[in-house]
């Protein structure tokens, strides 16, 4: 087996003297769709957060390709590779569709602000090599007939596939979906299991995912990761960890 893309030892993180997680311990392959499930309040986003800079870690080591990542801010990862997506949609809602993907395409220009300011030669080719990588993304999605449309006209389901392409857009070698399915109805999120499923593959792309809808996790996840206050209570193969006692225990409770 190759060398874990991402990886977390022992990560550890309190607030005012409660343990939100711990000893949590996570080894993300290159190109595997992984799931972190657990009931309400497991600890599934705090994890989340851990991993993409918004919360530092008072325990343990986080890595990605073997480069140590404590410390370092969201932004800062978001260049080195790990980009992630919210419970709660968060898109520029007065922005083109088209722009809201063009705002991520901007995070590798290579133009000078002088160059925006006096529109240089430089800042059209660049501008045009974004406009023309942002439609692309838009017709992987099937969102190009909304690219003129303010991203908050969209349906909700579209809305939901527009913050994916977002990310897309940043060009990941990690991306993490924080309940891609919330909100959608059974349409929408077979959809979005056949989109989740296409992009991994045309981009080359890992994946790591938190969802409730049982039906998603099962159909699309090579491996799931069972939280249950703050700790990993079991992992492995979907049907495995779906029937693990530990799991049902944590999920329905006692008799």
């Amino acid at each position: 087996m190759s060398e874990p893309l991402l990886q977390a030892k022992n990560i550890e993180i309190s607030f005012g003297g409660l343990k939100a997680v711990s000893n949590f311990n996570l080894s993300i392959y290159p190109d595997e769709l992984v799931g972190l499930i657990g009931p309400n309040g497991a600890g599934k986003t705090t994890a989340f957060n851990l991993l993409t800079g918004v919360y530092q870690p008072t325990h343990g080591d986080i890595t990605l390709a073997g480069e140590r990542l404590n410390g370092l801010p969201p932004h800062v990862l978001v260049k080195k590779g790990i980009v992630r997506t919210f419970q709660n949609i968060r898109l520029f809602r007065t922005l083109s569709v088209l722009d809201n993907v063009k705002v991520a395409c901007g995070l590798r220009t290579t133009y000078h602000v002088l160059d925006a300011i006096f529109r240089t030669k430089r800042f059209w080719k660049v501008e045009q090599e974004m406009d023309e990588k942002a439609k692309s993304i838009l017709k992987v999605f099937h969102l190009e007939e909304y690219a003129e449309e303010y991203a908050k006209n969209l349906p909700y389901g579209k809305q939901r596939q527009l913050e994916i392409a977002r990310a897309i857009a940043t060009d990941p070698k990690l991306l993490l979906l924080d309940e891609p399915a919330a909100g959608m109805n059974p349409t929408e999120t077979q959809e979005l299991m056949k989109t989740i499923e296409f992009i991994r593959s045309f981009y080359h792309l890992t994946i790591l995912l938190i969802e409730h809808d049982m039906k998603l996790v099962m159909g699309i996840c090579e491996r799931l990761i069972v939280l249950d206050y703050g700790k990993i209570i079991a992992e492995g193969l979907p049907q495995a960890v779906a029937n693990d006692p530990k799991v049902i225990l944590a999920y329905l409770g006692d008799d």
